[in-house]
């Protein structure tokens, strides 16, 4: 098997990984439903390389309103690797404790809320207390782990826990430990990573069910759309109107704050 089917084959066991948790993703689904009808929204966190399920939620092709991505460039900026910015300083701030609640600290959370958090190992000390944060301001918490990557880290966080212990629901991307997939003979490291591909599985699907959960209640989301599906004319207002619907939900997360 050449190393590029290994990690095909690999991906395929994520695809199956995912599909086992239907029921979960039903009930992320069902949560993340009810606080977009009410007007509020579903926070969405990643540190590091997690940031890529935060985008590849919202806003992007194929997506709509409901989302609030919060992207912190200190734990996420990672093309520079060296220097300023770099990689380095990013995996420090990652266990910095109290930088959790001086990033929520400037929303106005509400139980209506939810949230979902990511983070392959679970065990960095940021996610971990956003999603304590979250917690103890009442807002629901979904996690995306890679559950035997996590149970076999070491936690960064004071007291040992890790994120699923944060977490109302746990969805595993279903990686690897050490998430890499592909081992290369002569090569003693492993190459090739599967948590964003069972990230991406798992968003997209519990994308997919919001919006059939919407659409049903009689609020069919405003899905940014390509022009080459419904003409450049009919593109243009999807986006108009769904970022003005973003920016108005995002209003009400800055109402009442102290």
């Amino acid at each position: 098997m050449t190393p590029a089917a290994e990690y095909l084959a690999k991906s395929r066991e994520l695809l199956d990984a995912v599909a086992r948790q239907t029921a979960l993703i039903e009930q992320a689904a069902a949560l993340f439903t009810e606080t977009i009808l009410a007007g509020r929204m579903v926070h969405v966190f990643g540190s590091g390389h997690s940031r890529i399920l935060v985008e590849e939620m919202w806003p992007r092709y194929g997506s709509f309103p409901g989302w609030n991505p919060i992207v912190e460039l200190s734990l996420t900026f990672h093309n520079l690797v060296v220097g300023a910015n770099g990689q380095r300083q990013a995996m420090f701030l990652e266990n910095v404790s109290g930088l959790a609640e001086r990033i929520l600290r400037n929303f106005a959370l509400s139980p209506q809320d939810s949230a979902l958090v990511v983070s392959s190992s679970g065990c960095n000390v940021v996610p971990i207390e956003i999603a304590e944060q979250f917690q103890k301001r009442g807002v629901r918490v979904v996690a995306i782990i890679s559950r035997a990557h996590s149970e076999a880290s070491v936690s960064r966080h004071p007291h040992g826990k890790r994120l699923q212990d944060f977490a109302d629901l746990v969805l595993d991307t279903g990686a690897p430990i050490g998430d890499a997939m592909v081992r290369v003979p002569g090569l003693d490291t492993p190459v090739a990573p599967g948590s964003t591909v069972g990230g991406c599985l798992l968003v997209n699907c519990i994308k997919a069910e919001v919006a059939a959960r919407l659409t049903a209640a009689g609020q069919p989301p405003r899905v940014l759309t390509a022009g080459v599906l419904v003409g450049a004319e009919r593109a243009t207002e999807l986006f108009e109107a769904a970022y003005d619907e973003h920016a108005r939900r995002l209003a009400k997360l800055y109402e009442g704050l102290k």
